[in-house]
């Protein structure tokens, strides 16, 4: 398959939750439509994901509190990763 001569546009920004999230998303080209209760433990998920690392950011700077948030954005991914597979 050759290269494409230009890079496609910058894809619109949507919400994570949104049935429309398939439009950024480079690796998966299909993806099912999510119940409301998906939707709800993903939206779950990453809120307490950012209330982690925004607390890790609060308390200082150090080397361990970088990779605790590194393995925080992990798991969210991981979490969501089982929810829309």
């Amino acid at each position: 398959m050759d290269k494409p001569e230009t890079a496609p546009p910058a894809p619109a920004k949507v919400d994570s939750t949104s049935d429309a999230r398939t439009v950024n998303n480079v690796m998966r080209h299909e993806y099912r439509v999510l119940s409301d209760e998906e939707k709800e433990w993903m939206r779950w998920f990453k809120d307490h994901g950012v209330a982690f690392v925004t607390a890790c950011d609060e308390y200082g700077g150090s080397r361990e509190l970088s990779i605790a948030k590194t393995k925080m954005e992990e798991a969210v991914m991981w979490a969501v990763k089982h929810i829309t597979a």
